[in-house]
């Protein structure tokens, strides 16, 4: 069984089902590219469970694939499976089935085709991002994930979405290129201790001198900070999200931009240990900025979707906290964080895109009073909120806790100005629902129906997991915890044991006697 290329199976089968789709009928109303589309994603679920089944938690990489690709420079196509990459897949396959249900209308005009099948194949790269175990394979298809990306933006949204599209696009290849530089770098590097190669298991046992192993995770870690997003390389993000559709931006904030994160563990820690903790202060400092900073200028928005957007600049310099803190807390956190913001963020740009629908805006002053009228709308569109800014029984919580308990064992001010984004997370959410919700109800929204069944299909899965994992993560912590074991002892550090006193101790053993 474990002989059966599943995760290339993963890959392939919504690869190819966008290319069915895009060759469907485009007739204007026609609803077969959707419901091939949602099919073709729900049998991309149904693969990733099965992989899930046989998964075994701390067995390392596991599924694994690997054929040779390009001899000459050491290529291969390589693919694998651990705790990380494995919570990944998950998110993703989960996600976009949700996503084309709770887009539905959102391409009417005879383009459905064109949107669903750019969704499955952004699907498909973003499957291979997180499987790919050669690290030549996983810049070819981080550069692919621009193409779906890019025409979902462009194609679909509100005016002014063709320059959003190319800042996105400016900026990814940007960054793109520096990466470009680092793999060049391995190559040559691995090319002068024997033989050429790129696959993970041979690069980790790499030599590298101190300048450049340091030269090398800049490269990446740019990269990466521009995917994530992290300050100062954000400001693609907010310009994204105001003017793509709210489904797009699903699939960009809450799967897309997790390979920035993935990637800083991955092969940041995976592949330049010594660098990853030279590059510490600087790197927990931009984190720090990002959550404060994110979260300010949230709270100044009046678009719906660019506050929402912004929201998550904060929460990546959570999760980027959490790796870089070097703790098993931390690393558990921002993995299990970027798991929950995934979910999380996900209901609430879903949500938002249903109030949008209804009030034919997107500008919080020109909202309020929907609470009475649309009541089931506005209390998950509260509990969507909640979980953002991390409230007790809602999933986020946990993640969070982790990360902040790992940033004072880093240092008591790190921690300090980390709970500040907490704080602040609730000024823009609570201010935001009460303008959005809240007040009397204006006639032009009297009558306004309430979410419809499909709607309801679409959120329903989100807010069941934000409750079931706020209040039981283990199964995910199961999952994540020998990844960050791992990674911990191959960077070389290891959590600080608790300090007791010993003549506190003795004391408490006589007492006990």
């Amino acid at each position: 069984m474990n002989d059966f290329p599943w995760l290339t199976l993963l890959i392939l089968v919504p690869l190819v089902g966008s290319l069915l789709v895009a060759f469907l009928p485009k007739a204007p109303g026609s609803a077969l590219p959707k419901q091939v589309a949602v099919a073709v994603s729900l049998l991309t679920l149904a693969i990733g469970v099965a992989i899930a089944a046989q998964f075994s938690s701390g067995d390392g990489m596991q599924l694994t694939e690997t054929h040779t690709w390009i001899d000459a420079f050491g290529v291969n196509y390589a693919l694998g499976v651990d705790g990380l990459g494995l919570l990944m897949i998950l998110l993703t396959v989960a996600l976009v089935p949700i996503v084309l249900v709770a887009s539905w209308n959102e391409a009417d005009d005879g383009n459905a085709a064109a949107f669903f099948g750019w969704a499955l194949a952004l699907e498909a790269f973003s499957l291979a991002v997180f499987a790919a175990t050669d690290v030549f394979l996983f810049y070819v298809v981080f550069e692919a994930t621009l193409i779906p990306a890019y025409f979902l933006i462009g194609g679909f949204g509100r005016e002014g979405r063709a320059f959003a599209a190319l800042k996105f696009l400016m900026f990814q290849l940007g960054g793109g290129l520096v990466l470009l530089a680092g793999v060049i770098g391995l190559y040559v590097v691995s090319a002068q201790q024997g033989s050429p190669s790129y696959l993970l298991s041979d690069l980790s046992q790499l030599n590298l001198s101190t300048g450049a192993e340091r030269w090398l995770f800049v490269a990446f870690f740019i990269a990466f900070a521009v995917k994530a997003p992290l300050f100062p390389l954000h400001t693609w993000l907010a310009d994204t999200t105001e003017r793509a559709t709210p489904g797009t931006s699903v699939l960009l904030v809450c799967v897309l931009d997790k390979i920035g994160t993935f990637g800083m563990l991955r092969f940041c820690l995976g592949l330049f240990p010594e660098a990853s903790q030279w590059a510490t202060p600087v790197v927990v400092t931009l984190a720090l900025i990002s959550i404060v900073y994110g979260a300010l200028i949230a709270i100044g928005q009046d678009d719906i979707l660019r506050l929402i957007g912004l929201t998550s600049l904060s929460h990546f310099g959570f999760i980027t906290l959490g790796i870089f803190a070097f703790s098993s807390q931390g690393g558990s956190g921002a993995i299990l964080y970027m798991v929950n913001h995934g979910i999380g963020t996900a209901a609430l740009f879903l949500l938002a895109g249903f109030l949008i629908r209804r009030r034919g805006t997107t500008l919080i002053s020109q909202m309020g009073g929907l609470e009475k009228v649309t009541p089931v709308l506005a209390g998950l569109f509260l509990i969507a909120g909640l979980a953002t800014l991390g409230l007790p029984g809602l999933s986020p919580f946990v993640s969070e806790i982790l990360v902040l308990i790992s940033a004072f064992d880093y240092h008591w001010w790190v921690g300090g100005v980390a709970v500040s984004g907490i704080v602040l997370a609730a000024i823009y959410v609570l201010w935001m629902y009460q303008r959005v919700m809240t007040g009397p109800t204006p006639p032009t929204v009297e009558g306004t129906r309430d979410l419809g069944r499909r709607e309801l299909v679409a959120v329903a899965p989100l807010m069941l997991a934000l409750v079931v994992l706020g209040f039981y993560p283990r199964p995910l912590l199961d999952v994540a915890n020998p990844t960050v074991y791992s990674l911990m002892e191959h960077v070389g550090v290891s959590d600080a044991p608790p300090a007791v006193p010993a003549a506190d101790n003795g004391s408490a053993e006589e007492g006990h006697q």
